[in-house]
């Protein structure tokens, strides 16, 4: 049997380690509240990166109809350029001529339309944009990620501390999360680390 010298060893060691499961505890919290803004963060920048790629995706199919109907009344400019030489009837040759004229000026509208952003110069300046957008979008949601896995692996760690007693584990949950947050600092900054 115990006696009371080992009861009341027991029972402090009961007690640090109640009190030390608690600050693991509280840290693990920490690190489920940095792991939850990482997430939300994440899925915005990864939604956002979806979007960026739709609009991308429909600018440049745009751009090619745009680029398709501009060739079409070009070439229907040029045949028609062809065919007004051999005309004799000076009023078929001026019908001719008007509808070249307005074919040439709608394929030029079609190549640039500053005012509504729709010719196929400023499309692809559109698309440009959009997939630039995108890529950021992207780059932004790698960190996260990296943030994320940071931190449940933190959360293991710290874990496996109060189930082995190794407070080192701790020591590197709380590195981890530095590292974390590196990251989702990054990510809120939209810089980018390549690490593959």
């Amino acid at each position: 049997m115990a006696g009371p010298h080992e009861n009341m060893e027991h029972a402090e060691h009961a007690q640090h380690a109640s009190h030390s499961n608690k600050r693991v505890a509280l840290m693990i919290a920490i690190i489920a509240l940095f792991l939850a803004f990482s997430e939300t963060l994440g899925k915005s920048a990864q939604t956002a990166g979806i979007g960026y790629n739709v609009e991308a995706s429909n600018l440049w199919a745009f751009f090619q109809a745009k680029t398709i109907r501009r060739t079409l009344v070009e070439t229907a400019a040029q045949e028609m350029k062809v065919s007004v030489a051999g005309q004799t009837d000076e009023a078929l040759k001026a019908a001719m001529n008007k509808q070249i004229d307005d074919w040439i000026k709608t394929g030029a509208r079609y190549r640039t339309e500053p005012e509504t952003r729709e010719g196929s110069v400023e499309l692809m300046a559109r698309a440009k944009e959009a997939e630039h957008n995108r890529d950021a979008a992207l780059e932004k949601y790698h960190n996260y990620e990296f943030a994320s896995a940071a931190f449940q692996i933190g959360i293991v760690l710290c874990s496996a501390t109060v189930i082995t007693g190794m407070i080192v584990l701790t020591y590197l949950a709380g590195g981890l999360v530095v590292i974390g947050l590196g990251f989702m600092v990054l990510g809120l900054m939209g810089l980018h680390i390549h690490l593959f």
